[in-house]
């Protein structure tokens, strides 16, 4: 399974995906994300790296929203 690099964006609700690369292997996938990190303005959307069996899934994976964890425990 490869692995996906995505530049995030975020309009109003909305999150704008752009497909950047995909890598076979995780060590060239991870230096690319680093060095998009460094070389970007945060302004302009974040940088992602995700590992998925296609790019559909990648792109599903990445607009899920997560529901918060409970606050549960004598830390809340």
């Amino acid at each position: 399974m490869p692995y996906y690099v995505y530049r995030i964006t975020q309009v109003g609700p909305i999150r704008q995906l752009e497909s950047i690369a995909d890598h076979a292997l995780y060590r060239d996938a991870a230096a690319q994300v680093r060095m998009l990190r460094k070389d970007s303005d945060p302004a302009l959307g974040h940088f992602r790296l995700i590992f998925a069996e296609n790019q559909l899934q990648a792109e599903e994976l990445l607009l899920e929203v997560r529901p918060p964890e409970p606050m549960v425990g004598d830390d809340y």
